[in-house]
């Protein structure tokens, strides 16, 4: 009996604790979280402002968890996709419907991890930092398995890594402005031109590659940080998107 109830009583909680999130998120629409009530929330969940404190300790940890919910699922499709082994250019454009989607799918998420990137509740820009972290590592990891990273240093796939990130960040946002300011018109505009970019930084890597193995210093004259880009010459310029196993 004891048991069932403190089941019941478990299952409470964690559906008190997701309306408060809810809440906070639907808040958050129009404000940042450096603005928002405690009092606010709990008016529009219906509980006592003192039931906020069994659930978390203030608004910068429910603001931790909102990360959580925001970017978690992203990190699981992206590396599916990561995974594959289909030619850039298919890989590109699955990358892309896949931000997509998250986009039309969860938008409150999306404005607020855009908006709190920058925001002003340290805690939840820590999070925000440390969950990209996390997807640059994964990223980076499924990098390095490609033929194409062979020889290369790992500060340079981490910073391949973290170039791909920010750029699918990046594109959430302007694809949420677009579907709100402009309609699907603007949202096609943004697909194109995240397609390009994307297919600009895979052209980089491969020529960034060639001159890596190129020359590569010698262990008494390592620089201490990433290797400083080059202009590559005529002769080694790629003529066109050639299709290949790299990721986007």
């Amino acid at each position: 009996m004891s048991h069932s109830v403190g089941g019941v009583r478990q299952a409470q909680k964690q559906k008190t604790r997701q309306a408060l999130l809810d809440a906070a998120l639907g808040l958050l629409e129009e404000q940042s979280l450096s603005s928002l009530g405690l009092r606010e929330v709990t008016r529009v969940v219906g509980v006592a402002p003192t039931a906020f404190y069994r659930h978390f300790r203030d608004l910068g940890e429910l603001g931790v968890a909102l990360v959580e919910e925001a970017l978690g699922s992203l990190h699981v499709m992206v590396r599916a996709i990561l995974a594959e082994q289909d030619a850039a250019e298919e890989r590109i454009d699955r990358t892309i419907a896949v931000v997509e989607r998250h986009v039309r799918e969860h938008p409150a998420h999306v404005r607020f991890v855009a908006r709190e990137r920058r925001g002003g509740v340290r805690a939840v820009r820590h999070a925000i930092a440390g969950e990209l972290d996390r997807f640059a590592e994964e990223v980076a990891a499924a990098l390095k398995t490609q033929p194409v990273s062979a020889g290369w240093r790992d500060e340079d796939v981490r910073m391949l890594a973290e170039l791909y990130v920010d750029r699918l960040v990046t594109t959430a946002a302007e694809l949420l402005d677009a579907r709100e300011e402009g309609g699907e018109e603007a949202v096609e505009r943004v697909v194109w031109r995240a397609r390009r970019q994307l297919r600009l930084i895979s052209l980089g890597r491969r020529h960034w590659g060639e001159e890596g193995r190129a020359s590569a210093p010698v262990a008494d004259s390592e620089p201490s940080g990433p290797v400083a880009d080059s202009e590559p010459s005529e002769s080694s310029e790629p003529s066109g998107p050639a299709e290949s196993s790299e990721a986007p």
